[in-house]
């Protein structure tokens, strides 16, 4: 089983590059990281881990992005937990300033 994402920035229209981005699994003694990367030129990464069912979650290093902008933002970072039981998972994330959705993607 895979994860990837893709971060769209609904503000300016466009993919939202270098978002830091990092995948844990949930454990008994707490969240366990698994990998570490940064949305490419397409606003997309790709997990390299392979995944086991179970709880994971994504945290996505928006506040780190807005800065680099130069622009003020809300949320410093956006975490969304989702349950793996088999196959791929594409978390995608809308991003603004002030708001963020989501949906399992394909």
């Amino acid at each position: 089983m895979t994860v990837s994402t893709h971060v769209l920035d609904a503000a300016l229209g466009a993919p939202a590059a270098g978002v830091l981005v990092s995948l844990a699994f949930s454990a008994p003694d707490g969240w366990e990281a698994i990998e570490t990367g940064s949305t490419d030129a397409d606003g997309r990464h790709r997990f390299e881990a392979r995944t086991r069912p179970g709880v994971y979650r994504v945290v996505f290093g928006t506040g780190g992005y807005f800065a680099a902008r130069g622009v003020a933002a809300f949320y410093p970072e956006v975490t969304i937990t989702f349950t793996v039981t088999e196959g791929h998972y594409h978390v995608p994330l809308l991003l603004s300033p002030f708001a963020y959705s989501t949906y399992r993607g394909s």
